[in-house]
């Protein structure tokens, strides 16, 4: 179960356990150079891939991809059709890779909005690669913060309803989140240039280290990559204490 960074002081070390990436600015990497926005996507695939090839090779053994928010929904219908296509192209293709190089993939989010075959291709993909022991890529796809903390509660509730009357701690919470079972994420990156987690792992990126870059996703590179974790690793990890005592350990 995730060690909470709000109850307990995580290890800490220069490279990051767990990544989460927000992977924004498809779209407007397509319009400046006078495509469409859709042609932004189907970059950003191959992103997609730089990032996981990145992390299995520097043994970072958890990625987070924020594939598809809740609030997505409100797009254009033929820009939210094509990111579904790419998601089913996706799972087909990647999942059998993924598992080929011994890597987990785990899908979380509110499933039920999705087409019955998506959701099916999800289940094999996941079933096809939950033994593996390597890097854990998670795709948040028609997720929210709010959703899973929400959600989150209605389990715990409904696993244990005597709560509802008693003081409820972290502990009796926690489990009941999508990301329950991996780190709190060290790092976090957003490209595109927005400064804000929009709605991402509230509760997960209590203390996690934000970077943002102006770079659009299909941009983001390997040396862009090597640029965050090197930010990350400057970083004054305190949790609460201050630097003195961090001198001390």
């Amino acid at each position: 179960m995730t060690q909470s960074s709000t109850q307990t002081i995580p290890h800490v070390a220069d490279k990051p356990r767990h990544v989460a990436i927000i992977m924004d600015g498809n779209g407007r990497w397509a319009t400046a150079r006078l495509l469409p926005r859709t042609a932004g996507h189907i970059r950003g695939v191959q992103a997609v891939r730089r990032a996981v090839e990145y992390c299995a090779k520097n043994d970072i053994p958890y990625l987070t991809l924020f594939a598809f928010s809740s609030e997505n929904w409100r797009r254009p219908a033929e820009e939210v059709g094509l990111l579904m296509k790419l998601f089913v192209k996706a799972l087909q293709k990647e999942s059998v890779k993924l598992h080929k190089y011994n890597m987990r993939l785990k899908v979380v989010g509110d499933l039920s909005a999705f087409d019955p075959k998506l959701q099916e291709l999800i289940k094999e993909a996941e079933n096809l690669t939950v033994n593996n022991t390597g890097l854990t890529v998670t795709v948040a796809a028609n997720y929210g913060g709010r959703w899973d903390i929400m959600q989150a509660i209605q389990r715990m509730l409904s696993a244990s309803p005597e709560l509802a009357t008693q003081s409820i701690q972290e502990s009796d919470f926690s489990p009941y989140l999508c990301m329950s079972d991996m780190p709190e994420p060290d790092l976090f990156i957003r490209t595109g240039g927005e400064r804000r987690i929009s709605n991402f792992m509230i509760w997960q990126l209590a203390y996690t280290e934000l970077y943002f870059t102006d770079k659009y996703w299909p941009d983001f590179s390997s040396a862009d990559f090597d640029d965050a974790v090197s930010w990350y690793a400057q970083r004054e990890r305190r949790f609460g204490r201050t630097s003195a005592q961090l001198q001390e350990v």
